[in-house]
């Protein structure tokens, strides 16, 4: 007789099990858990007092039945402490919840849920945030000039102060890339009003790529991002940073290079949390080999890379292929 009806009850009874022999009371400031304490104590002390039938075990007093009245008021101040504690506790969590909530809507709309169609080229992303927001931030800005920017960011620390942050970044990428297309020019921008308004323990690396739909030419910006991977074939190359991490010095500059995406090449963009996710010594090697002409290929090779195990920050991974003439003509003659 099959016994697969019993695994949602076993599953149902871990889960009451963990919950019952869980310390609610870790995660509350000291001050109001060393009340809890106090609480339980004189619950302890009330319970012992109705055993023994004495306050001043082993003297036996007070005589009668007075005594009951009393282990019973005592026993009700201790539940009304460790109560109101576990109250304030339970509401403060309830807050908190209803924050990150809040929080993970409004990052939810600051990420690009559709990317638009760019011709001659094709776009995938993913992004996994480790708890209910993030600090990763991408983006794909379509420009005048048959120009596209494409913009990542990864804010240092995790939770909402990293979400505010990586928002604070999206903002001024829209606000600023319609104003000063130049790459080096908005990075610079960025860092100077997070090296000014931001506090001193919080920065960002990040990417700025420039990319020209005609010539498929890339102008990028890299501050002190791991480097974004640009492959043809079995032939890679490496953005490597041109300066600093965004918010640690007012006045740095940053150095754009260029470089080729040729047809039929792509451009692989990431945060540090997908090669940390990878298990042995040379993640890099494996995110070459991740790399395929095919650009849902490639997205679940790099999918497949993550391994829960080691997974301890936020993963974004921003993929663009461009497409060769032979392709991107029947991809126009279908879409017709």
């Amino acid at each position: 007789m099959p016994l697969s009806w019993l695994s949602p009850s076993v599953a149902a009874l871990k889960h009451a099990i963990r919950f019952a022999t869980y310390d609610w009371t870790r995660e509350m400031a000291p001050s109001r858990r060393a009340i809890t304490m106090v609480g339980m104590g004189i619950q302890g002390y009330a319970i012992w007092a109705g055993l023994s039938r004495s306050l001043i075990w082993p003297i036996m007093w007070p005589q009668g039945l007075i005594l009951y009245p009393i282990v019973l008021l005592i026993y009700y101040i201790g539940f009304c402490l460790q109560n109101s504690m576990l109250a304030s506790e339970l509401i403060r969590k309830t807050q908190l919840e209803s924050e990150q909530l809040a929080a993970q809507q409004i990052q939810k709309t600051l990420q690009p849920t559709t990317i638009g169609a760019l011709p001659g080229y094709a776009v995938d992303a993913f992004y996994k945030p480790l708890r209910a927001v993030g600090g990763d931030y991408f983006d794909v800005i379509d420009l005048p000039g048959n120009r596209t920017l494409f913009a990542l960011a990864d804010v240092a620390g995790k939770g909402i102060a990293a979400a505010l942050l990586a928002a604070n970044i999206q903002a001024l990428v829209r606000s600023l890339s319609s104003v000063a297309p130049d790459v080096p020019v908005l990075a610079s921008q960025i860092n100077r009003h997070l090296c000014r308004y931001t506090p001193g323990n919080r920065f960002a690396t990040a990417v700025f790529i420039l990319l020209d739909r005609e010539s498929g030419e890339l102008v990028f910006v890299n501050a002190g991002h791991n480097p974004p991977i640009v492959w043809s074939g079995a032939t890679t190359s490496f953005l490597e940073p041109t300066g600093t991490a965004l918010g640690w010095f007012d006045e740095t500059t940053y150095d754009a290079r260029r470089i080729a995406l040729p047809p039929d090449g792509g451009l692989l963009i990431f945060t540090d949390g997908l090669p940390d996710s990878i298990p042995g010594n040379n993640p890099e090697e494996s995110l070459c080999r991740a790399l395929d002409g095919d650009l849902q290929r490639t997205m679940a090779n790099l999918k497949a890379l993550v391994d829960p195990r080691f997974n301890e920050d936020d993963v974004t991974v921003l993929l663009v292929k461009r497409m060769s003439p032979a392709a991107a003509s029947g991809n126009k003659g279908r879409a017709a």
